[in-house]
Order: C-alpha cells, then sequence, then structure tokens
C-alpha cells in the first residue's frame, strides 16, 4: 500500500503557507471560521466564515488576528475581504439564544451555519480553537488560527467589525453602559453601569457576573431578562425572525463607526 505524500508547511509562505500547502494537496477551496464575542456579557455573538482566492490575488496587505489590528486597519481589511473573498457568510447569534442555548453550543452552530452558507462550497476547513462537527468536508481546529491562517484571519476580522458596529448601534438604543467603548466585554466601567442601571435586554443573563446584578439568579435566563419595549433585534436588517441564528451573507459593508477596544478581554491595542 502506498504511502501518501506528507503535506509540507513552507515556512517562508507565512499566513498563508496552510492553505497553500492544502490547496497543493488538491483542495482547491478552504475555507475558514471564527467567532467574535464569546468572553463577552452583553450583546450577540457573531461568526464568520470566508474562502480567499488562491495565489496572490487572495493576499491582503496587514492581514492578521482581528485582536492585533487597531480599528482602521480592520475597517479596512473587512472591506478588503469583502471585495476579494470567493465567498463569504457572517451569522448573528443574539444575546438571549446564547442564554437559552448555552455559549459553546451557539459558537459551533453558528461557525456551522456559516460554513453552509458559502456561496464557494469548501474542499477543506480550517476553524479558530474548536472544530466544526456536522461538516461533510474535511477539516481541522487550529490553536489561534487566526494568526496561522489566512482565511481564518479573514474570518476574524469579518466577524469583530460586524460586531463592533452592531455594539456601537446598542449604544445609541441602551445609552449608560458604554457598548461603543467596551463592546460589550467585562471592563471596571462596564461593570460600574451594571450596577448602577441594572442589565438590559441585550445582556447575557446567564453570565454569573449579569445574574448576580439582576438579583434573581436562580429563574431561568428567560424570565430574568427585561421586557422587549426597548428591544433591538439585529436579525431584522436581515429579514431573518428574532431569536434564531440568523445569517447576513454577502452584506454590504457599512461606513466604519468610531469603535474602541477592551484591551484586557481583546488583546487588541487602542
Amino acid at each position: 500500500m502506498l504511502t501518501p505524500p506528507r503535506t509540507v508547511v513552507r515556512r517562508e509562505g507565512g499566513l498563508y503557507a496552510l492553505e497553500r500547502a492544502l490547496q497543493r494537496r488538491g483542495f482547491r477551496y478552504v475555507a475558514g471560521a471564527d467567532e467574535a464575542g464569546r468572553g463577552a456579557c452583553a450583546g450577540p455573538l457573531v461568526a464568520a466564515a470566508a474562502v480567499l482566492p488562491e495565489g496572490r490575488r487572495g493576499e491582503i496587505d496587514g492581514l492578521a488576528d482581528s485582536k492585533l489590528l487597531t480599528p482602521a486597519t480592520r475597517e479596512r481589511i473587512h472591506d478588503e475581504v469583502v471585495a476579494k473573498a470567493l465567498a463569504y457568510a457572517v451569522v448573528i447569534v443574539p444575546a438571549e439564544e446564547v442564554d437559552a442555548r448555552g455559549l459553546h453550543v451557539c459558537n459551533l452552530a453558528a461557525m456551522r451555519r456559516a460554513l453552509a452558507s458559502l456561496t464557494v462550497r469548501p474542499e477543506y476547513v480550517l476553524s479558530d480553537g474548536f472544530g466544526v462537527d456536522g461538516l461533510d468536508v474535511p477539516g481541522l481546529a487550529v490553536w489561534k488560527g487566526d494568526r496561522v491562517a489566512a482565511c481564518v484571519a479573514a474570518a476574524s476580522v469579518l466577524a469583530k467589525v460586524t460586531r463592533d458596529r452592531l455594539m456601537v448601534e446598542l449604544d445609541g438604543t441602551y445609552p449608560g453602559y458604554g457598548f461603543a467603548e467596551h463592546k460589550g466585554y467585562i471592563t471596571a466601567d462596564h461593570s460600574t453601569a451594571l450596577r448602577e442601571l441594572g442589565p438590559c435586554r441585550e445582556h447575557r443573563f446567564s453570565y454569573v457576573n449579569v445574574a448576580t446584578v439582576s438579583g434573581r439568579a436562580g429563574r431561568p435566563p428567560r424570565s430574568r431578562r427585561p421586557g422587549r419595549e426597548r428591544s433591538y433585534e439585529p436579525m431584522e436588517r436581515t429579514g431573518l425572525s428574532a431569536g434564531t441564528v440568523g445569517v447576513a451573507s454577502g452584506e454590504q459593508p457599512r461606513p466604519p463607526a468610531p469603535v474602541g477596544e477592551d484591551v484586557v478581554m481583546e488583546g487588541g491595542v487602542r
């Protein structure tokens, strides 16, 4: 029995080395998947998937892990990914669904939905950190994949920019929490606002800090969630019903918003 040749990942290929190694083995369309918002206690979880063109056509100047980029650079790269990608998809999971189904379940379901929504069927999938089951193509979970594979880095930028823009919008709907600055992550200012204002509908009541502040930590997440009189439903923009995993596939980029960073939770730089 013949042993297939080893796949050689050439170091000089940098961020594109892994994809090019797979493409040399016949996997022409390599998709990357990543998410943004796992560590946040407010706002949606956002997952994205992207397939970049082979060779130099798929190279994007400055592409890297979204957490290592400045907001302005992320916005530029986001638009370049949208323009150059053979296919991309973004999935938005509302906070109440994260409460109802659990963070890890929602994370994998969102990445699976993003990959399934690509208009170009991937032949191989690279995902950041977690393997995505239920796919009919081979895949590999890559530790710190957004720093190792270009398609994963592209997906991380799509997910983070989309989520940051949503959090800026939420800041206008729920003033006082500072969502535009910390993006729903747990900072000192956010914790102070939670104590003073109490949680709003966009907080994740399954998270200990939010449940504790709500004063009703013994009840199920849905019964603790505030009423809908000021609800914000990001799914309406894509014509999808609220409370379900929604897909914004091929969504046109919006004008850049003045976003900030939670350097503690995201590991980025201002």
